[in-house]
């Protein structure tokens, strides 16, 4: 979890304040398990954000009912009231100063269009909007900063809704440094224009 969107910080987790943490069981940072293997068992989590509609903060849950904790309404400025354009993806971070682009994988280390059982996967993308009903996501747009290295494959079907592969990992000789003298590639899928309160998925956790 980036705590400030790389605004002032390359911070995650607990390394900078911000979100508050109300689950002992659940360490932020850990490894899952089970995971999946390349052609083998697959495994999903669901993951839930929600604004509490009393106290305005912002929750984070796992599973079914597990509450994690929450990022503090007072953090917050342009979700302060709601999210008008919600995004998922995959991401490599590179923090050593004036550092290049890594071999570093994303996801599974398998492109898309390997789908199923090899690449990476968010699945059944939906948002929960102002009157609190779960709608599926559509319209959606997605991106790659460097698709040699990276790349990212949407679609739908009546099973996982609104779904995308994605991943890979390769050294390009074009990559370039970003600011704060780190690098930050990824990939994602993005859906505009909603009245957010709640989104819900399952990823892979390949």
């Amino acid at each position: 979890m980036n705590v400030d969107l790389y605004n002032a910080t390359w911070c995650y987790n607990f390394l900078c304040s911000g979100f508050i943490q109300t689950n002992s069981k659940i360490a932020i940072g850990a490894s899952i398990s089970p995971v999946s293997s390349y052609a083998g068992n697959q495994y999903d989590v669901s993951i839930l954000l929600w604004k509490d509609p009393k106290l305005e903060n912002w929750w984070l849950g796992l599973g079914d009912n597990t509450l994690v904790g929450y990022w503090p309404a007072e953090l917050f400025t342009h979700l302060a009231d709601k999210a008008t354009m919600v995004e998922w993806g995959g991401e490599v971070v590179n923090t050593r100063a004036n550092g290049e682009h890594t071999a570093t994988q994303m996801g599974s280390g398998h492109f898309a269009e390997d789908g199923f059982g090899k690449a990476s996967y968010f699945r059944n993308l939906e948002i929960v909007d102002s009157e609190n009903n779960l709608n599926s996501v559509g319209d959606v747009s997605t991106s790659a900063e460097y698709t040699k290295c990276y790349d990212i494959k949407s679609s739908y079907n009546n099973e996982w809704g609104t779904h995308f592969y994605y991943g890979l990992g390769n050294r390009s000789t074009t990559e370039k440094p970003l600011e704060f003298g780190a690098t930050r590639q990824h990939v994602s899928i993005k859906f505009r224009n909603v009245t957010l309160a709640k989104t819900e998925t399952a990823v892979s956790v390949l």
